[in-house]
């Protein structure tokens, strides 16, 4: 079976594609086949994103993986970008979600380094926040951000501002962090930081400023304190 057949069942629309997996609901299965769940299926992929990054991840490989025929995939999932969706949902499972307390800021603190943490543990994470986002995790923890904004005072248009510069910092800021720390070299930052040194005539800002230098600031400190300057733009501040 292949996800054009998939795409015929009820669930999928109008024009034969596939429905968003989260819009679907698990086909039936043959209890006397190998249980095949899509929470097995996630695990592994995730497993395999760690050590083979997105483009190392194929719906042959994952079925290998689980053992399983790639024909035995598509009774849970029409296609692969399923599987991504799956796995990036999964990956903002491992966010706690603490419960709300009297300080708004501080649990959108405690949300986002949650979320970053994870994203870097996970370094394919930050690339696919993109995709539609409509997991139950992910769900969740977009719920709990914004509750707490509103609860700053935020609404309309300012609500979806923040939420937005909140959400774009966090994956930016774990897209870059992990880019540098998957380098075969894990001297390249002291290497641009060197090049920049040499050539302080060009870069008198840059230079002056530390730009790259990890000896005067650590990405945890520039995290949060650029954190607190976006949460600062919130009427409660």
């Amino acid at each position: 079976m292949d996800a054009t057949e998939f795409s015929g069942r009820p669930d999928g629309r109008p024009d034969g594609r596939p429905a968003p997996i989260w819009l679907r609901t698990e086909p039936a299965r043959n209890r006397r086949a190998t249980p095949l769940t899509r929470e097995r299926i996630v695990t592994a992929a995730v497993d395999l994103l760690d050590r083979t990054g997105v483009d190392g991840l194929t719906m042959r490989r994952l079925a290998e993986l689980l053992a399983v025929t790639p024909t035995a995939l598509y009774w849970h999932v029409a296609t692969r970008d399923d599987v991504l969706d799956l796995a990036v949902d999964h990956i903002f499972g491992e966010v706690p979600l603490p419960a709300a307390g009297p300080d708004w800021r501080a649990d959108v603190r405690t949300l986002t380094s949650g979320w970053r943490a994870a994203m870097l543990r996970h370094p394919w994470a930050p690339g696919l926040i993109g995709r539609p986002m409509l997991g139950p995790h992910v769900l969740a923890r977009t719920e709990f951000l914004q509750a707490a904004l509103v609860r700053a005072g935020l609404t309309g248009r300012h609500l979806a501002v923040v939420t937005r510069l909140v959400a774009n910092y966090v994956i930016g800021a774990a897209l870059t962090e992990a880019t540098w720390r998957q380098t075969d070299d894990p001297g390249a930052r002291a290497e641009a930081r060197r090049h920049l040194e040499a050539n302080a005539a060009a870069y008198p800002t840059l230079t002056a400023s530390g730009h790259l230098d990890d000896g005067r600031w650590s990405d945890d400190d520039l995290f949060a304190r650029g954190l607190d300057a976006i949460l600062a733009t919130a009427p409660g501040s």
